[in-house]
């Protein structure tokens, strides 16, 4: 059976990467949507019982799987047909099937993002081991992207046990060397520290969150410390250039805490794709 997987085209195995991505998106919107809400949950029962207050035990908990899916105003439930990637939100107009109350397009936005990402880390990668967690990898980071986006939030029920995915699979190796992905995880913690610590004394100021560090050693642990530098300078890149856009357009102002885990994120997947052709760019063009 995977042998025949392994023996269809290229393009046809990605475009089955393609519609894996559209599924596993769709499962990325309760993620992203309500992760957060049961953390914030968790906390909010953990602090009352700290400080010895009432505790509503009648409260049914919210999870990944209760209750299920409803519409968030008239609370009918969505049924099967309405859960198609993409396609039931078409179909739907965009509103919900009751009430008629409207649907964010970042659901099917995030499905169909997930969807091409993923044919594209198949494409590149074809029937490895290499695709199926570099998939892996990309949902992770899709969910965290844009649950930091949310609430500037990187939780470690997320990135930690990523983090030590990536650790073990340096034995096999898939991305790095065991001796890599160590120091990669060392130093990719430690680059955004030290940078923290020196913004912090200078200015009185956090310039990032603790979720960071981890999200740079986690990136360090899977592809090893020689893609942590381009990690690094794109990542900037892309949040000095969209910081400063959205001051411009006076949508922020200097106050107003960014999140930079997107950034990361985005860098730490083109590094997983094209970071040699990058590092060898670099080197040919500064005569190294």
């Amino acid at each position: 059976m995977l042998e025949n997987f392994a023996a269809l085209p290229l393009s046809v195995l990605s475009g089955l990467g393609g519609v894996l991505g559209l599924l596993i998106g769709s499962f990325l919107n309760v993620v992203v949507f309500r992760y957060p809400n049961m953390m914030f949950y968790q906390w909010t029962a953990q602090s009352r019982e700290w400080l010895k207050l009432h505790i509503d035990e009648s409260a049914e908990p919210l999870t990944l799987s209760k209750p299920a899916s409803h519409c968030g105003n008239c609370k009918t439930p969505i049924r099967a047909w309405q859960n198609i990637p993409i396609v039931s939100w078409l179909m739907l107009g965009g509103k919900c099937a009751s009430c008629k109350t409207s649907i964010s397009v970042r659901y099917p936005l995030v499905e169909l993002l997930t969807g091409i990402l993923s044919a594209v880390v198949v494409y590149k990668f074809g029937w490895s081991l290499q695709a199926a967690f570099g998939l892996l990898l990309t949902w992770v980071l899709v969910a965290l992207s844009f649950i930091d986006f949310d609430h500037k939030l990187l939780p470690d029920d997320l990135v930690i046990p990523t983090l030590w995915l990536g650790l073990g699979l340096s034995v096999l190796p898939v991305f790095a060397t065991p001796g890599n992905s160590i120091i990669g995880a060392i130093a990719g913690y430690l680059t955004f520290w030290i940078v923290f610590q020196i913004f912090l004394r200078l200015t009185g100021k956090e310039g990032m969150g603790h979720g960071d560090f981890k999200l740079m050693a986690l990136l360090g642990a899977w592809f090893g410390w020689i893609y942590l530098p381009q990690i690094v300078m794109l990542s900037t890149l892309l949040g000095s250039v969209i910081g400063i856009s959205l001051i411009l357009a006076k949508k922020a102002d200097g106050k107003m805490a960014i999140p930079f885990g997107p950034y990361i994120a985005v860098a730490g997947w083109v590094a997983m794709l094209w970071g040699d052709e990058i590092n060898q760019t670099y080197l040919r063009l500064s005569g190294l």
